[in-house]
């Protein structure tokens, strides 16, 4: 249960980083912010961490970056 609330409250934060850093407007709501964060976290998770789970200042820009670059393939997909 601990594990399901820190992956939320971390995709609060990864997700509003990510709005914050990309360029443009993000028209998206809470629960799609949540959603963003934890996305960007998996993505940077499987691409940059390689199945390490340790707490990291690279592995938190990483995943700000992984949510930054679903925005954009979201922006891209849905024009």
């Amino acid at each position: 249960m601990l594990n399901i609330i820190g992956a939320i409250i971390s995709g609060l934060f990864v997700g509003i980083l990510a709005r914050f850093f990309y360029p443009g407007d993000v028209d998206i709501g809470f629960f799609a912010t949540i959603a963003l964060g934890i996305g960007g976290s998996l993505f940077a998770g499987l691409v940059i961490s390689r199945g390490r789970s340790e707490f990291s200042k690279p592995g938190c820009l990483a995943s700000v970056l992984g949510g930054m670059v679903l925005i954009l393939a979201g922006n891209l997909l849905l024009g």
